[in-house]
């Protein structure tokens, strides 16, 4: 096996694990605040690994990102839309909230503003904000000096964390969120070439370090949930330093780990996973009614990590027939390329 390979391999394992995860944390399972303290951060972490070479963004690096997250966004925005508007504004808790159609449609461009606007699919809030993200550090990367660039990241994470402080609005493609999540991105994009070719740190030492650390600073941090989506971080200072620890523990450990199949294909299909996971507990949830006719769904802990394993387990063959007949739902470029 290559190097790259192995690159490839512990990096799609990590995309894996942080896509489940958020499977997995949107079943609301006892450790949320600990999982939310570092999952998403470290979504924008691994996107950094992937950020170009190149010191200014051209338009046909800034065309091809756009085909990889902004395309994909938008078709699958649609489609939940629609399913929504037919069926899932009809069942559940959106039954009870007296939701805008208008607003939601909105919400598609909007990609911002909860169940008033996104009640048809919050979880993909993610995509345009990760496109931002990568906007921003191209303009950080296009100075020259290196001082200067680290002024302005600092600069530009500041205004992220000041615009939640000054202004209760939420922003287009929540603008503010990316420029915090700069703290993750650039520490991807800054350490992946440490990453990809250091083999010699010790790791036993430095895993069960960090560890420890990350329990005791999640905890100084319970009191305050983190919610990136909502633009909570409790005390900032302990936001950053748990994400980073979290992120710093997990990369490590998955540098190390052999290769694991089924994280390695969740990997490197996360934005069917981020659309539908939501929806196939909405099948789930159904087939219960059908055939236990159960009208309260109060899963215990054992319950919520079943039930995260069945949404996978649905997900698989979904995954594999989009990337076979429509290849554009995942950000793969074949669909261009056979069209150009």
């Amino acid at each position: 096996m290559t190097t790259s390979k192995k690159r490839i391999n512990w990096v799609d394992q990590l995309k894996g694990f942080s896509i489940i995860l958020v499977v997995y944390g949107h079943n609301l399972p006892f450790i949320d605040i600990y999982i939310d303290s570092f999952r998403i951060p470290l979504f924008f972490f691994i996107a950094g690994f992937f950020h170009p070479k190149a010191p200014s963004l051209t338009l046909s690096i800034i065309k091809k990102r756009a085909q990889q997250i902004l395309v994909p966004y938008f078709l699958w925005s649609f489609f939940l839309f629609v399913f929504w508007f037919f069926v899932g504004r009809k069942y559940g808790d959106s039954v009870h909230l007296d939701l805008s159609v208008t607003k939601n449609f909105l919400g598609i461009f909007f990609a911002q503003g909860g169940h008033d606007y996104m009640n048809w699919g919050i979880t993909m809030w993610f995509l345009p904000a990760i496109f931002l993200s990568f906007i921003f550090f191209g303009l950080v990367r296009s100075v020259k000096k290196m001082t200067h660039q680290v002024i302005l990241l600092l600069t530009f994470i500041t205004i992220g964390f000041l615009i939640t402080k000054v202004i209760d609005v939420n922003l287009v493609w929540s603008a503010d969120v990316a420029l915090v999540s700069l703290s993750f991105y650039s520490l991807g994009f800054y350490s992946r070439d440490f990453l990809f070719k250091n083999k010699k740190i010790k790791y036993e030492t430095l895993l069960l370090f960090t560890l420890l650390v990350i329990y005791v600073l999640c905890a100084i941090n319970f009191s305050e949930n983190v919610d990136m989506f909502r633009s909570k971080y409790g005390n900032i200072f302990f936001f950053i330093v748990n994400a980073v620890i979290g992120i710093s523990f997990w990369v490590l450990f998955f540098r190390r780990l052999k290769k694991i199949k089924f994280l390695t294909f969740f990997g490197q299909n996360t934005i069917p996973v981020l659309a539908l996971h939501n929806r196939t507990m909405t099948f789930i949830k159904l087939l219960l009614l059908l055939f236990w006719s159960s009208k309260s769904f109060n899963f215990n802990e054992l319950e919520k990590i079943i039930l995260t394993i069945m949404q996978l387990i649905l997900l698989y063959p979904i995954i594999l027939m989009v990337n076979k007949k429509l290849p554009i739902l995942n950000g793969k470029r074949k669909f261009y390329e056979k069209r150009n």
